[in-house]
């Protein structure tokens, strides 16, 4: 029977119920890499923030970036740990709206985020004289203050249009309040509630991508006119870690996104999910640390003091 949502206080999520036998499994596995992906960002964070070394434009957004993983990820894994536990569980009218708030708010701060750090990169190699004069510490400040603002726009706007339409339906197919999922529950015509989720797609993770396109662009072709192979080399080394981690986020979040309604699998949905609100947090410290020397070498200075002082 329809009921519209008005006349309701919660949803519920049903999470990974196809595959119940699996949950003690899946729990312990997603529980492992919450605490892995905490604590990867949270060192990050620290080493970034004690070794003055790195108290440098690109690594002040780093910083930025390990900060919204970890709120990205808590404000999605929790819920999903609650249901594996329980099975199917309770959201609150109230709960479900400030969840898929706070997953749109830093999940398009983190799209403007790697663009802002694009920026940073395209400056650093196109014009380095003029480095530190361009990316001072005002403009990295509002460049930050910008993705929140953008953050913070699209979550509301995209939240109170999606909650002041009425709803046939309170079973959301999914271990969060995630926007397709949502749409499914939409009574009579959908379509223009799927166009508005693909203006947000488009404004959201197609905006800042042409922008890092365009810087990678100019990168690239700066890089290409150096005359030394060494040049070359180390410039395209300080752009490979954030390559990666923009390869991981907005491929995951296009193809969840930039896909029309009628495509729609919930096992796919859900699988995607997974990748990029678990998979992608966890990866991008390690892909940092690994792929960067600076970093490494504080690593490795700040595990010998600890040596250090155990001794």
């Amino acid at each position: 029977i329809p009921v519209n949502l008005s006349e309701v206080s919660e949803f519920r999520l049903l999470g990974f119920s196809e595959v119940s036998h699996l949950s003690p499994l899946l729990f312990v596995v997603l529980f492992s890499l919450y605490i892995l992906t905490l604590m990867a960002n949270t060192v990050i964070a620290l080493i970034i923030n004690s070794d003055n070394t790195l108290h440098t434009p690109m690594y002040f957004f780093l910083t930025q970036l390990s900060c919204l993983d970890i709120c990205y990820l808590s404000v999605i894994v929790p819920k999903i740990l609650e249901n594996l536990m329980v099975g199917t569980i309770s959201i609150s009218k109230t709960g479900c709206a400030m969840q898929m708030f706070f997953f749109l708010f830093f999940g398009v701060a983190e799209c403007f985020l790697l663009s802002a750090m694009s920026f940073d990169r395209y400056v650093a190699i196109c014009y380095p004289l003029y480095y530190t004069i361009i990316m001072n510490s005002r403009v990295c400040k509002s460049l930050v203050a910008g993705t929140y603002i953008c953050g913070t726009t699209v979550g509301l706007v995209h939240t109170s249009i999606t909650f002041s339409l009425p709803f046939c339906g309170l079973a959301i197919n999914h271990f969060f309040c995630e926007i397709q999922p949502l749409l499914e529950l939409l009574c009579g015509n959908t379509s223009p509630s799927e166009i508005q989720v693909i203006v947000v797609a488009v404004f959201a993770i197609v905006g800042p991508f042409l922008l890092i396109i365009y810087s990678y662009i100019r990168i690239i072709s700066t890089i290409l006119k150096m005359s030394s192979a060494e040049s070359q080399k180390k410039a395209f080394s300080t752009c490979s870690s954030h390559l990666l981690v923009v390869t991981l986020f907005y491929g995951t979040a296009s193809s969840m996104y930039l896909r029309p309604k009628s495509s729609y699998s919930a096992s796919v949905d859900k699988l995607l999910s997974l990748s990029y609100t678990v998979v992608t947090p966890l990866l991008n410290p390690i892909i940092y640390s690994l792929r960067n020397e600076e970093v490494k070498g504080a690593l490795r200075k700040r595990w010998r003091k600890i040596n250090f002082v155990w001794k």
